[in-house]
């Protein structure tokens, strides 16, 4: 069935625009690509509306077809927007040498993500150099705020209210990741995190594969990224635990003093 939005309607052409713009950020968190299948399931369409838009954005250059596998992948005008866009938005170089002191120092794949409306985007990904690594997040990987450490970090330190009315739009949470995620677990791992300083998120994605993440504020103390890491599950023993969590911080404090030194 495909998702409607009395909102949306109200506005010539918007229904098309977010359908489209739905369609971009599913091709674009799949590093692979992606089937026609799976696009039109996750985005709620059906696999005619799916093919038309995808070829609409194909013929702007927004996205591309592989020859070989039929999948979709992001497409080159894309590439372009995104360098001129990173101009404004993109903190990555600001953080490049601090995800890598933090992969070296864990030896664990170590994450820069960023808050987008009611999800975590993956922006950068350092390898550690322990030689057994989860595969969970990649650049571009997309979850909802609470799911991944990341999100958990970022929605920890968010006002009560604002915790309130995300839950209040996603009952889906549950549905969707499991009983680990719904309202009353949830809460008590945001009370854990805001506890503790970082979140820890113990194989509620993929079993054995654990992530730890602390949040990073922009200017005005709002938490807008995040840096995180991620292992297999016998990396993250108790006694380890407190130790990874004040790396995590220190360097999530480097990074959130650096943008606040940042010119404007």
């Amino acid at each position: 069935m495909e998702q409607h939005s009395s909102g949306r309607r109200s506005v010539p052409g918007a229904q098309a625009v977010a359908r489209a713009a739905a369609l971009l950020r599913l091709v674009s968190s799949s590093p692979d690509g992606a089937t026609l299948q799976s696009l039109a399931r996750d985005a709620g369409l059906s696999r005619s509306t799916a093919h038309r838009l995808l070829t609409a954005l194909r013929v702007e250059g927004l996205v591309d077809q592989d020859a070989a596998t039929a999948r979709w992948m992001p497409g080159p005008e894309l590439y372009l927007m995104g360098t001129v866009a990173a101009a404004r938005y993109d903190i990555t170089e600001l953080s490049r040498d601090i995800v890598r002191s933090l992969a070296v120092k864990t030896e664990e794949s170590a994450f820069l993500s960023t808050r987008r409306a009611d999800e975590t985007v993956c922006l950068m990904r350092e390898e550690g150099s322990f030689p057994i690594r989860s595969f969970v997040l990649s650049e571009g990987v997309r979850f909802p705020l609470g799911v991944a450490s990341a999100g958990l970090a970022i929605l920890a330190f968010l006002p009560d209210h604002d915790v309130d009315a995300y839950l209040e739009r996603h009952p889906e949470l549950v549905e969707r990741w499991g009983a680990a995620h719904g309202e009353g677990p949830l809460r008590r791992r945001l009370r854990e995190t805001k506890a503790h300083g970082y979140s820890v998120n113990p194989g509620l994605i993929v079993e054995g594969s654990w992530g730890m993440a602390a949040a990073v504020f922009d200017r005005e103390g709002r938490p807008e990224w995040a840096l995180s890491i991620t292992g297999v599950e016998f990396r993250f023993a108790p006694d380890r635990l407190p130790q990874l969590g004040r790396t995590l911080l220190s360097h999530a404090h480097q990074l959130s003093s650096r943008i606040a030194g940042a010119r404007r």
